[in-house]
């Protein structure tokens, strides 16, 4: 993997990059379509490449190993062939996932251990046994396992946790430089940078993986239950100390807006289920906010959902006849707005990164956050 850094903004933190994996180029900042069980939920692979133009996708370790499994993954040389996906996959290590289960996991020095949501099955994961899956999975960007702190916790908790991340860190390196790749492309390996919201935990973390070299650094633990204020905070701070020659990937985030300040703080690449879920639930992101397509207001509305938008559905759908496909439940509702919402979400990270380019990012963020709070306002009082 080769990152370049090709313009910082006079007026911010804000960067533009490339990023080049074994299966293609991504320019940054980027939107990463979450595909956590080898699919993005309601859009085929076709749609996601040529229409929505997504360069990187992610999937989810913990799920793919469940199922279908690393046995099916490898006769089917990995997770580009089994999906068909020719462009860049990067994986979560699947900690969240794990730490998400709590009665279900138990936590070690060595790993952790837990039972499958699916059957309750026993498993353990160790440093090693992740990467190891992710070799097997074939994806271009790897994350290793780490322990992501609930919010709140105490500084007690937060050292203790942060402390074995580091130690885990060590652990996945080292597995990382032992493994050959398994069907002839080279991976990478980003560290994961924890410390609740303690800047002295955030510093020790981040200064903990510098010194193992990672490909890149991830940024875990925010988009957790804090204020977004406290995860701007933290993010201002850990990019502050992260190197500018690797990618920043702020993960699980956001909202539209959370992702404009984090572009605006030095972050490079994102992820959140947002715009998928959202879209299955009649919330669908346009140029003038949010749109709950549902509401009578539309029935007969014949314009499309957003005239400044160029995806399938803008093109060729009226509001109305979107109401419709939601009320009577049918299937193409959930595709045409997910084209829609993903477009959405990565024709605002493309527009950031020209905007950068032409350092007026800051000036045109700000004029899209006030209309953004404006509109959220008035979908909270509907």
């Amino acid at each position: 993997m080769i990152f370049t850094l090709e313009k910082k903004e006079k007026y911010s933190k804000a960067r533009a990059g490339t990023i080049v994996t074994a299966h293609g180029e991504i320019k940054t900042p980027v939107f990463m379509p979450v595909g956590t069980q080898g699919t993005v939920k309601a859009v085929n692979q076709k749609i996601l490449a040529e229409e929505i133009k997504a360069s990187v996708i992610l999937g989810n370790t913990y799920h793919l190993y469940l199922r279908p499994g690393t046995e099916i993954l490898s006769k089917a040389g990995g997770l580009h062939k089994f999906m068909n996906w020719d462009n860049t996959i990067l994986t979560d290590s699947g900690g969240f996932q794990i730490f998400s289960l709590t009665e279900l996991r138990k936590l070690k020095e060595d790993g952790v251990e837990f039972k499958s949501h699916l059957d309750g099955s026993k498993h353990f994961f160790t440093p090693h046994k992740v990467i190891e899956i992710q070799r097997i999975i074939g994806s271009d960007i790897m994350m290793p396992l780490d322990e992501c702190t609930p919010y709140p916790c105490d500084y007690e908790y937060a050292v203790n946790s942060t402390e074995l991340t580091s130690r885990w860190a060590v652990k996945n390196k080292e597995a990382f430089e032992k493994i050959k790749p398994m069907y002839g492309y080279e991976q990478a390996l980003f560290g994961i940078v924890q410390g609740s919201t303690y800047k002295d935990l955030r510093e020790k973390s981040a200064k903990d993986l510098m010194n193992l070299d990672f490909d890149g650094y991830s940024i875990g633990g925010l988009a957790v239950g804090e204020p977004a204020e406290t995860m701007y905070e933290i993010v201002d701070f850990t990019t502050g100390i992260l190197p500018e020659n690797k990618p920043r990937y702020l993960m699980g985030v956001g909202r539209p807006e959370n992702i404009l300040e984090a572009i605006e703080r030095g972050v490079d690449m994102f992820d959140c289920v947002m715009p998928t879920r959202n879209a299955r639930n009649a919330y669908l992101f346009t140029s003038e906010g949010i749109v709950s397509i549902r509401n009578a207001r539309y029935k007969d509305d014949f314009s499309p959902l957003d005239p400044n938008c160029n995806c399938y559905t803008c093109q060729n759908f009226s509001k109305a006849y979107l109401r419709h496909l939601y009320t009577a439940k049918e299937i193409l509702a959930l595709e045409l707005g997910t084209i829609h919402n993903l477009t959405f979400y990565l024709n605002l990270v493309r527009t950031a990164r020209e905007k950068i380019l032409e350092d007026s990012f800051s000036l045109w963020k700000s004029k899209i956050i006030d209309k953004l709070k404006n509109n959220i306002n008035s979908i909270m009082e509907e």
